[in-house]
């Protein structure tokens, strides 16, 4: 099959590499219909040291079931499905408190943009929707594999409510998605801190009542200035670079919560009395590929409530995979679509 390899910074190709098959009796080999470029795999487009093996990509993907194993029991052949960004049992006992990311047996995709991809623990990972492989809706529910619940989860995980106010971090598709998220769930003031007009626009279009353009110490007084001097209940942070925490910190109100969902780019951040402590912040987030989410959100999509599969600005084949990585690397694209 043809997939994405990167063998560096800046290094991405599209090779041939052995099919997928069943190796367990969970698993299921899915046909990849959508995949996608995801802000997180700049990460190591910008820094992977150089690598003679190479590493395959991607962690997003719908697709058609193919073939299943021996004790697969709810997902068949045939069934359209999304696949969130891990996988799991959803059966122990982080599972069943809903954090799927943490199963006791999980792990996480890192070859999805590709034609086809082996899913472990498939009847606890794919969840079935009921579209054709020519749905006008596939942008959309590609969206649940990653980006839009990732979005809602830093939404969730602040307590986003009509009674709280929010400021989103960051204009990339988690970002916007996360301003849809948080309109989804009340919220009435919700501010954008992103300065890429296109995307910022789009951002007021999902609910954003504000956008400041700003970063730093200015964007920060910026947003004070916007709220009385004392910041928002809530900020999601979908950066995940220290200059965007530190706006968090710098924005947040005193008791409020800062949710963290852009991957970390750092391992050591301010937590202390001057920074959260002496203010009594929460500081939460994390992956947020919980199967909970893709369950509660489908009915909106398939329904038309919601339309998130408009963060896709640009749909590349797989051989133009790399190109994609350019594009977004260069603001030229916000979300790349991947089309085998």
């Amino acid at each position: 099959m043809r997939a994405t390899v990167m063998y560096g910074a800046g290094d991405v190709r599209v090779e041939n590499l052995p099919d997928p098959t069943v190796q367990a009796p969970t698993d299921a080999v899915v046909r990849v219909v959508r995949a996608c470029v995801c802000g997180s795999d700049l990460h190591p487009y910008h820094s992977m040291p150089a690598s003679a093996q190479g590493r395959p990509m991607g962690h997003e993907f719908v697709g058609v079931v193919e073939e299943v194993g021996a004790e697969v029991s709810r997902i068949a052949r045939g069934d359209f499905v999304i696949a969130p960004f891990a996988w799991f049992d959803n059966t122990c006992e982080f599972c069943r408190e809903g954090l799927t990311t943490s199963c006791l047996h999980g792990g996480f995709f890192s070859e999805t943009q590709a034609e086809a991809v082996r899913v472990p623990l498939a009847d606890g990972t794919l969840v079935t929707a009921p579209v054709g492989e020519d749905s006008a809706l596939l942008p959309s529910l590609l969206t649940l594999s990653d980006v839009l619940i990732t979005g809602h989860h830093a939404a969730v995980t602040a307590g986003v409510n009509a009674r709280t106010s929010v400021t989103v971090i960051g204009d990339g598709a988690v970002g916007l998605l996360a301003v849809m998220a948080a309109k989804r769930l009340g919220a009435e003031r919700i501010i954008l801190m992103g300065r890429h007009q296109a995307r910022t626009d789009l951002g007021r279009e999902f609910g954003a009542t504000d956008v400041v353009a700003a970063r730093g110490d200015e964007g920060i007084a910026t947003v004070l200035e916007l709220t009385g001097g004392q910041g928002t209940h809530t900020v999601l942070e979908c950066v995940g670079h220290m200059p965007a925490y530190e706006q968090a910190v710098g924005t947040v109100r005193a008791g409020g919560v800062i949710s963290r969902v852009g991957v970390p780019q750092y391992e050591e951040a301010p937590v202390g009395f001057a920074s959260l402590f002496g203010r009594n912040i929460t500081l939460t987030g994390g992956p947020g590929a919980q199967r909970s989410y893709i369950e509660e959100l489908l009915p909106d999509v398939l329904e038309g409530r919601i339309e998130p599969g408009r963060v896709f600005d640009r749909t590349v084949g797989l051989d133009e995979t790399p190109e994609g990585y350019r594009a977004m690397d260069r603001r030229e694209a916000l979300k790349v679509l991947v089309r085998p």
